[in-house]
């Protein structure tokens, strides 16, 4: 029961914790001390681990936890005070008494122990479903709104839309389930203090192999064969031309047992093991690879500028993202977005020079997206203002840029080049360039043959793409035929260089 009571005695430590400061205190010191228990158990035994939980379980909860604990001190301290100056108990004090010989006060404490209950089970609730909110992507995404949101948007576009965030982005084992934990609550400390990276990057991407997380869905020594691929493209002429290219990828694959080891997935290192070094922490430039194969025999290849000791340099094994580096957040460049929309008709191809105008305009240097809206807009309005399709034209571009930049995030195709392919960046060609050269001075790794990766079956437009040879065409680059295969050289992702 609560009444009023006399002075309390200094000598009795405890009673100086029967005040109201102190028990809201204890309330709140055993509920954040339920609610890290509820998380912690639930998080332990779930099927997969949430990287943001460290910050609900080892942040908030503690948080509150330290909070009760300050407020049972402070009404200790305060107590403790008035005792020692000798002040009396004011007239309308109170302190906690409670006499359970008396029928009054064996319901109060009934009421108290079962409100304490119910708060109890609204915490674990809460905790509960704010536990399983921290799971899904959209809280992945859209917590951190700024710094996320140009990863969470290309990821609403890939292959990889239907597979939960929290499915790649945490390793096996123990180890990786501590420093996600760790990680939230760093990305957390960044977050609050807004000095993250702009753009995000890999902080340490040699942490973990990344076939340990995508062998969990994906099947290493499948043996995928020839796959076909078409790849729709659009010129940059008054008439957008367009130039189609059939091909046969060689993806083959890695395990002797399920077929023969060729073709692009021979790098699985399943049959034989690839290793190299990067002089850059995004693995552009690779100027040093060993290839040992099944046999144990190891060939290393260099460039003739790279005469370093290699004992001075982390040397990397080749896992799944030395190639599918943007296997959820791809950012398309202006070319290839471009491209794609008139493919899919939701670009006229008819309006005159549509491709090389609406390229310029996408890749031009913008400090803000409303900026950038404005002025693509201003700038095909001025260019079609007689033309009755431009405001489906500046709606559709006004779409692309929404997607694939982010000005504030400094995040585009040039931020994030994916490694897949070779046309607008090096990609396969930090390594198959022709320049790596083997100790004999003679083999160097395959790199300057079109076939070898591919085959282009048939190219063009019209008549042209109707030919089909099995045997593969020799790359007809729009109107004369190529011979070096590095199409970076020319090709950047925007209208490609004169």
């Amino acid at each position: 029961m609560i009444e009023d009571q006399p002075a309390i005695s200094s000598s009795s430590r405890f009673n100086r914790l029967r005040n109201w400061l102190s028990l809201a205190g204890m309330v709140l010191c055993v509920s954040a001390a339920f609610a890290f228990i509820l998380l912690f158990a639930v998080d332990l035994f779930a099927t997969h681990a949430n990287p943001y939980m460290g910050i609900l379980a080892y942040v908030v909860a503690p948080m509150f936890f330290f909070m009760g604990l300050a407020l049972v001190l402070g009404g200790y301290f305060l107590e403790s005070r008035r005792i020692r100056k000798g002040v009396p108990r004011k007239e309308n004090a109170f302190v906690l008494n409670v006499d359970l010989s008396r029928k009054r006060d064996r319901r109060l404490m009934v009421g108290f122990v079962g409100g304490s209950l119910g708060f109890l089970m609204l915490t674990a609730f809460g905790s509960y479903e704010t536990y399983h909110l921290m799971e899904t992507n959209s809280f992945c995404g859209e917590t951190c709104h700024t710094p996320m949101e140009p990863e969470y948007k290309a990821y609403q576009h890939s292959a990889h839309a239907q597979v939960d965030c929290v499915a790649c982005h945490i390793g096996p084992g123990t180890t990786a389930y501590i420093r996600t934990k760790l990680n939230g609550v760093k990305q957390m400390y960044h977050q609050i203090l807004g000095d993250y990276d702009r753009p995000i990057q890999i902080l340490n991407p040699n942490l973990r192999l990344a076939q340990e997380t995508c062998q969990t869905c994906h099947w290493s020594q499948k043996h995928f064969g020839d796959v076909p691929k078409t790849f729709r493209h659009y010129l940059a002429d008054e008439e957008n031309t367009p130039f189609t290219v059939h091909m046969i990828l060689k993806v083959g694959g890695s395990d002797p047992v399920h077929g023969p080891v060729e073709g692009i997935h021979s790098h699985m290192n399943v049959s034989n093991k690839i290793e190299f070094i990067s002089l850059d922490e995004h693995r552009e430039e690779i100027p040093w690879v060993r290839v040992t194969d099944a046999n144990g025999k190891s060939t290393e290849y260099r460039t003739e500028k790279f005469t370093d000791d290699i004992s001075k340099h982390v040397i990397r094994t080749m896992d799944c993202m030395d190639c599918h580096n943007r296997p959820a957040h791809k950012f398309l460049s202006p070319n290839d977005a471009v491209d794609q929309a008139m493919a899919m008709g939701r670009i006229d191809v008819s309006i005159p020079w549509a491709k090389s105008n609406i390229v310029k305009a996408l890749a031009a240097p913008y400090s803000t997206r409303e900026e950038a809206q404005q002025k693509i807009a201003e700038s095909l309005r001025a260019e079609y203002k007689d033309d009755k399709r431009v405001d489906s034209l500046v709606a559709e571009v006004g779409k692309i840029y929404a997607t694939n930049f982010f000005p504030e995030m400094k995040a585009d195709w040039r931020a994030h080049p994916d490694h897949i392919g070779h046309k607008d960046n090096n990609g396969c060609f930090r390594c198959h360039d022709g320049m790596h050269m083997a100790s004999d001075g003679k083999t160097s790794i395959k790199g300057s043959d079109c076939n070898a990766c591919h085959l282009i079956v048939a190219q063009g437009a019209g008549e042209e793409l109707e030919k089909v040879n099995r045997k593969g065409f020799d790359f007809f680059h729009v109107d004369s035929e190529y011979s070096e295969p590095n199409c970076a050289e020319c090709h950047n992702g925007e209208i490609q260089k004169e």
